[in-house]
């Protein structure tokens, strides 16, 4: 240290453990800013120098790259926000090798006539993994002018989101599942309902919002240890469909209503319904199936089945 209490490059480098190369990188780039020039147009630190290179590579030990190093030291208030992002991002990663690890195990953990297809299947999952192409097949399915805010409800409902430690089986049901929402083939096949009964003025937006409570009701009578298609929740149920058809609630419209669940759904929807189960959380509903158990209490009721 030189008389005026400054430090040279390689002091300062000396008593951080690190290069006079880094020191000058930093340097050069604003983040170690001197404190003058020797005589000879050598560069001098301050002793606040040390703490603050000290800082940045801490920072830099912890994979923050030199840009967002920098917008940490630009403001007092920037660190907490930058390690924030940089936690989000790890997080991003650990997930993606989470799904990485199970996918290897299933392709690991099977005979060779299996590996060949599950192979296909996974290496046709985007890397990391999204539920875009659910997304698109619902939204090709609900009614076209089905208003926004329940558009992006019922999405919320029915794509599962990504488990963060998945195995092995989920990751085959996922990667079979966005098999079958990208198949081709589902161009040629009409998706779009038309209204559940011919009578009446028929209102989407109103059959989907009302859905929702008669799911929400079956949802609870099943973790209440009930039928999901006992009592309150069954008639939640029926009278979406005769809301949303603007007729009433009677013996005749349920009659009607069981012989339109019967036509409903059709085999893509229940592979979907069949593969997406498993990937929702446990405390989640899954839709498919409270609503499979409310279209068979209403047949059973109408036929007056007790089976």
């Amino acid at each position: 240290m030189s008389s005026d209490g400054l430090l040279s490059i390689g002091e300062l480098a000396e008593r951080a453990g690190t290069t006079v190369k880094t020191v000058r990188h930093y340097s050069d780039r604003g983040l170690l800013p001197e404190a003058g020039r020797s005589s000879g147009g050598h560069r001098r630190y301050g002793p606040e120098a040390l703490d603050r290179l000290r800082l940045i590579r801490s920072l830099r030990t912890l994979g923050l790259p030199v840009p967002e190093v920098e917008r940490a030291l630009d403001r007092d208030d920037a660190l907490e926000e930058v390690v924030t992002g940089q936690l989000r991002k790890v997080g991003s990663q650990l997930a993606a090798l989470r799904w990485r690890e199970a996918s290897l195990t299933l392709l690991r953990d099977c005979s060779a006539e299996e590996r060949a297809e599950r192979l296909r299947l996974v290496g046709a999952v985007p890397a990391p993994p999204d539920t875009a192409a659910l997304v698109r097949f619902w939204r090709r399915i609900l009614p076209a002018r089905l208003p926004g805010r329940v558009v992006s409800t019922v999405l919320d409902s029915v794509v599962p989101g990504l488990p963060r430690e998945p195995s092995p089986g989920q990751v085959l049901a996922f990667a079979r599942l966005h098999a079958l929402v990208t198949d081709p083939r589902l161009d040629r096949v009409e998706f779009r309902s038309a209204p559940p009964l011919p009578a009446g003025t028929y209102r989407p937006e109103v059959l989907y919002e009302e859905l929702a409570v008669a799911y929400a009701s079956a949802s609870s009578a099943q973790r209440a240890g009930l039928a999901p298609g006992d009592g309150e929740a069954l008639d939640c149920f029926v009278s979406a469909y005769a809301q949303a058809s603007g007729v009433p609630d009677t013996p005749a419209f349920r009659q009607r209503l069981v012989g339109l669940l019967a036509r409903s759904g059709g085999p893509v929807i229940q592979r979907y319904w069949k593969l997406a189960g498993g990937l929702f959380a446990p405390d989640e509903p899954v839709l498919g199936a409270l609503h499979h158990h409310l279209s068979v209490a209403l047949q059973a009721q109408v036929t007056g089945r007790t089976d």
